[in-house]
């Protein structure tokens, strides 16, 4: 479904992403973990169109996307929600969902989408006229997921999700990421809080300075002991 072949970006001289390769097929949930700074979210700049790759490509459903527009590569089907999410915080709960669904093909079932995102998050239904701002951090976050469902992606991306979140709200942004995830949609997720991250993972791979050290299922890092006391602190 998504196919990143050894890319490799840049802010300004500063290589952030050497020679990485990721793939994420149709209803997997694939998990990117390491240290702040390893060149995890520089991924989802790159495959969302707001960092251009010097070397390697990047294709989606067969269609080779690093040349596309940020929006252009929203409207195939790739929604990224951003870190910190990212709000309108004077707006309310339903205006920041509306203004998810602005793509062409979105717009045009706003209505039935709302309803599918009211039923997978009942409480964004009962919070709809509520300010964005004045929800808790765990609220916002699940609105902010919410928000890139409306606009009816293929994929979605999620920049640490649980970032700076109290330890019993990050319990329920995992399992917010976990109904999606029986929902069937495709998820690539960055996440720092590797040993939650990876209990829902499909396929895992782990960053290291912006290179790719590590990859495989949950078991495969169950059984490496350096990535078990480093990274998922067992």
């Amino acid at each position: 479904m998504l196919k990143v072949e050894n890319i490799t970006s840049f802010y300004g001289e500063f290589k952030a992403l050497d020679s990485i390769s990721v793939e994420i097929k149709a209803g997997q949930t694939v998990i990117v973990v390491g240290a702040n700074g390893s060149g995890k979210s520089t991924l989802l700049k790159s495959i969302s169109g707001l960092l251009k790759p010097r070397l390697g490509s990047i294709f989606f459903e067969g269609e080779q996307i690093n040349n596309k527009k940020a929006h252009e590569i929203v409207e195939m089907g790739i929604a990224l929600v951003p870190e910190g999410g990212r709000l309108f915080p004077k707006l309310n709960v339903y205006d920041n969902l509306k203004a998810g669904s602005y793509t062409k093909k979105a717009r045009k079932h706003f209505q039935q989408t709302l309803e599918e995102i009211f039923t997978l998050f009942p409480i964004l239904k009962e919070r709809q006229k509520q300010s964005a701002g004045l929800m808790s951090g765990g609220e916002r976050q699940m609105l902010a997921i919410a928000r890139s469902l409306m606009s009816q992606p293929k994929i979605v991306m999620l920049d640490e999700p649980s970032l700076g979140l109290a330890p019993k709200v990050v319990d329920s942004v995992f399992e917010f990421v976990k109904h999606m995830k029986e929902n069937g949609y495709s998820i690539l997720m960055v996440e720092q809080n590797a040993k939650k991250a990876l209990d829902l993972a499909d396929y895992g791979y782990l960053f290291d300075s912006g290179r790719l050290v590590f990859k495989g299922k949950k078991e495969d890092f169950d059984q490496n002991d350096y990535i078990k006391k480093a990274y998922l602190g067992l």
